[in-house]
């Protein structure tokens, strides 16, 4: 499966690229994320539960980062196993760059799945990486940017959030 997108983030890029580096956010934001500890230099290791069709799994997986370039660029590696329902493995490429609303990011997504994942076949597939990745984004908005949350305060709390990643 390939998919490649862009998406409008409002947030500079800076912020954007720490936020897909911490733990935390990426638990917050991945549909389904139980768990995700680790760090971009050790890499990530995450258990997912998603229902794909009729297949119920929790996936659990390894994430690793390269080819990171702070605040542009950087390279998910992944793969995961879901016991009986099969494995995904792929990697996505995601670039940042500066736009009038905040950040455009854009993606390119390789990815392979096994066993009874992939009896439900591609189109079944396709589509949900595609409501996945969506709601990815959705949810990444949401936490970066909040409309109307709080005022003040809230920027406030947004900005000693991202101070304390960034050292900023």
């Amino acid at each position: 499966m390939q998919m490649s997108d862009q998406k409008e983030i409002a947030a500079p890029p800076a912020e954007v690229y720490a936020a897909l580096l911490t733990p935390e956010i990426l638990k917050a934001c991945v549909p389904g994320a139980t768990e995700v500890t680790g760090s971009p230099e050790e890499g990530f290791e995450a258990s997912v539960t998603q229902k794909v069709g009729p297949v119920k799994a929790t996936f659990k997986g390894q994430v690793t980062l390269s080819d990171l370039v702070p605040g542009e660029k950087l390279t998910i590696t992944g793969e995961g196993k879901g016991g009986a329902a099969g494995f995904a493995k792929g990697g996505a490429v995601v670039t940042l760059a500066p736009s009038e609303t905040g950040t455009l990011l854009s993606y390119d997504v390789e990815a392979k799945v096994g066993g009874k994942l992939a009896q439900l076949g591609s189109r079944i597939i396709d589509g949900f990486a595609k409501k996945m990745a969506d709601q990815f984004f959705v949810n990444l908005q949401t936490h970066l940017a909040p409309e109307g949350a709080g005022g003040e305060e809230a920027a406030a709390e947004k900005k000693g959030w991202f101070k304390k990643i960034t050292g900023a």
